[in-house]
């Protein structure tokens, strides 16, 4: 596939290099680059350069191109580099415009870019209008404070060089040793100063000096020695180029030190959205990394159902302007449109915030400001800060497909739920349904010719199936309200022992034997006794259905520390061990349903609503074996500490 690269540089001519490579990329159906190349001076650019180089940039984005930013000083080497590592088949310049004096020759960039990528096609875009006069202009700097305590330094310098030098002649050093020192005072200013010009001075004045203090005739300009011109040129330029040498790599230590700090911003920003939970704490990580790399104040306006959501405002005092409605509708433009507007923009420049899509693809998720108002951003943030963006719009984008994700499953359980519930109501339903018809139909046609004893037992299976349908729709009722939280616990000071008895009252054994043990001691509980009779009478009734005939089912209570404990064990089949946990999910009935006495098969509520019965009173339940057959239920709840004056008449079971 074809891959056009535009050089971006804040030369006027550099908008037609721009169109020109978008045209060429729209025409090939390529993938279209502009790449800018971060340099040292770009620090000290002037504000006018690096305004031209920011309309360049946005120009370059609005005809589709993907701006990329890299740091080297070497600019032909980072350009073929990145057109190797990127598959660049079209690299698109201008004619050298920002061109410097030099004394010796160099190789233009075209050369260069030749010999580095020869593989590369090179389009060259020529420009006579702005070649021969545009030369990028460093930044005026104003700052006297600046310059009184970089002339201090400089002197305090030089001063200190002299000293030394005074003390090596005393010493009877050479010349050579008193020339290093004044070299190395050169070097130190070229570092400890913001600008070039002061250790060019110092050069300067480090030969007058040395002439004036160290040869002979002393203090006198004059010098004797035929061989001191050749010593005062060479110690000039010797200070010169080392003071040179060593302020540009201050600048590219500067550089060096951006860079770390943008790339440990992005790694970070990876990192904080992988692990963050939630669009909320996702929006907060992004708007503390871009508050990092900007050092301003960010506003988000989060898109909810394709409408902008109230903003949320990250940094120091960080608040929405006075002119909120006007912030809102460059935040909408930005957002409706998928483009930048506000400040520093020819959308609604007078926005005191510059608004981006917080887009992936093309789908957006909200808008982000940044204060811009007097201030706009350089190219090398505005590179880091879509990197950023798009890394917060992916985040979002998972988020967004895990929680769809989530809800889709929800929906299938609850459809798996549905489906469950219907099959077992329309299979179940219709043997008690069936067996009541038909028994009420042989008592209405010939119930006078049964004796006492056939119509007893008609009597009892229809009333026996109908309670089943009762605590059938029971249990879906109290299952529903618990879910939907509607359930109001009317909780009062009780005897568990009444409530137990209670429910031990409902229970139909059968051929089975129900041994009852209340203990010696009273435990008062604060409960709803009617809910926590329905506890009871499930976990009682389920032992029923699963035992065989003759078996026995014991009831324990006791106290464990501050809970009030209710055993109930059986000496039946037991439970198989991977269904302890299991046995309590809604609609589960087991692996057995052949064991139930009655062949009715169970909904799978009723332990699931003893469940949420006992945690709803703070307590807990657990199934498991019993030794050496069986299956144990036991659940506790809270004891109910009561003084001696405490008026306990109203409790009953």
């Amino acid at each position: 596939m074809q891959h056009v690269l535009a050089c971006l540089s804040s030369a006027p001519s550099n908008a037609r290099i721009i169109a020109a490579a978008a045209r060429m990329a729209q025409g090939f159906g390529a993938r279209f680059t502009a790449l800018y190349i971060e340099t040292p001076d770009f620090a000290v650019a002037s504000a006018a350069d690096k305004q031209r180089l920011n309309e360049n940039t946005r120009l370059a984005e609005q005809l589709g191109a993907q701006v990329e930013t890299i740091a080297g000083e070497d600019i032909p080497f980072q350009i073929a580099e990145y057109a190797r590592l990127s598959g660049v088949t079209t690299i698109v310049l201008g004619q050298s415009a920002a061109s410097r004096r030099r004394i010796l020759p160099r190789p233009s960039l075209t050369d260069q870019l030749i010999a580095y990528a020869p593989s590369v096609d090179i389009h060259i875009i020529p420009d006579g209008q702005f070649s021969a006069r545009y030369r990028p202009k460093r930044a005026e700097d104003r700052d006297a404070a600046g310059i009184v305590t970089d002339v201090l330094r400089s002197i305090g310098s030089l001063l200190a060089a002299t000293v030394l030098g005074v003390l090596f002649d005393n010493m009877g050093f050479t010349d050579t040793n008193i020339i290093m020192v004044y070299i190395l005072a050169v070097m130190l200013i070229s570092v400890i100063t913001s600008r070039l010009v002061f250790s060019l001075i110092a050069s300067v004045v480090s030969v007058f000096a040395f002439n004036y203090l160290f040869t002979e005739p002393r203090f006198s300009f004059a010098a004797y020695g035929t061989g001191y011109p050749v010593t005062f040129i060479t110690m000039f330029l010797t200070a010169m180029i080392t003071g040179t040498f060593a302020g540009r790599y201050k600048q590219q230590a500067g550089q060096a030190a951006r860079n770390a700090h943008r790339t440990r911003i992005l790694f970070d920003t990876d990192k904080l959205l992988s692990v963050a939970q939630g669009r909320e704490e996702i929006l907060r990580a992004l708007a503390g990394q871009i508050g990092k790399l900007l050092n301003r104040t960010i506003v988000i306006y989060p898109a909810e159902n394709g409408v902008l959501a109230e903003p949320l405002t990250y940094g120091h005092g960080a608040q929405i302007p006075c002119d909120g409605q006007m912030e809102r509708e460059a935040a909408q433009w930005a957002y409706t449109h998928n483009h930048r507007a506000g400040a520093t923009t020819e959308i609604m420049p007078e926005a005191a915030y510059m608004y981006l899509a917080l887009r992936v693809g093309e789908r957006v998720y909200g808008a982000v400001g940044i204060e811009a108002k007097d201030s706009p951003l350089d190219a090398s943030e505005n590179g880091i800060l879509l990197s950023i963006l798009g890394e917060g719009a992916l985040a979002l984008e998972n988020e967004k497909n895990a929680r769809e994700k989530e809800m889709a499953a929800v929906l299938a359980k609850n459809e798996q739920l549905r489906a469950n519930l219907l099959r077992t109501i329309s299979h179940d339903l219709r043997t008690p349904l069936t067996t009541i018809a038909g028994n009420a139909s042989s008592l209405m046609s010939s119930g006078e010719s049964f004796d006492q004893e056939t119509r007893r037992r008609l009597s009892e299976d229809i009333y026996n199936d109908a309670m089943w349908l009762y605590n059938l729709v029971e249990n879906l009722l109290y299952s529903t309200r618990f879910e939907n939280g509607q359930i109001d616990l009317r909780q009062s000071t009780e005897l568990l022992s009444d409530i137990v008895e209670e429910a031990l009252r409902h229970i139909r054994p059968g051929a089975r034997t129900i041994a009852y043990s209340a203990g010696d001691e009273y435990l008062l509980v604060h409960a709803d006794a009617r809910l926590l009779t329905q506890v009871v009478v499930n976990i009682v009734d389920n032992a029923v259905k699963y035992t065989p005939e003759g078996a026995v089912i014991e009831v324990v209570m006791r106290r464990e520390d501050a809970m009030a404990v209710v055993e109930i064990a059986d000496d039946g089949p037991g439970i198989a061990p991977e269904e302890t946990e299991r046995i309590f999910d809604k609609f589960y009935s087991g692996a057995n349903k052949s064991r139930i006495a009655d062949n009715r098969r169970s909904l799978g509520l009723g332990l699931y609503l003893c469940r949420a019965i006992v945690q709803a009173h703070g307590g807990w339940i657990r199934a498991g074996r019993r030794k050496p057959h069986g299956a144990v239920f036991t659940f506790a709840i809270p004891l109910k500490e009561v003084t001696f004056d405490e008026d306990l008449s109203g409790s009953g079971g």
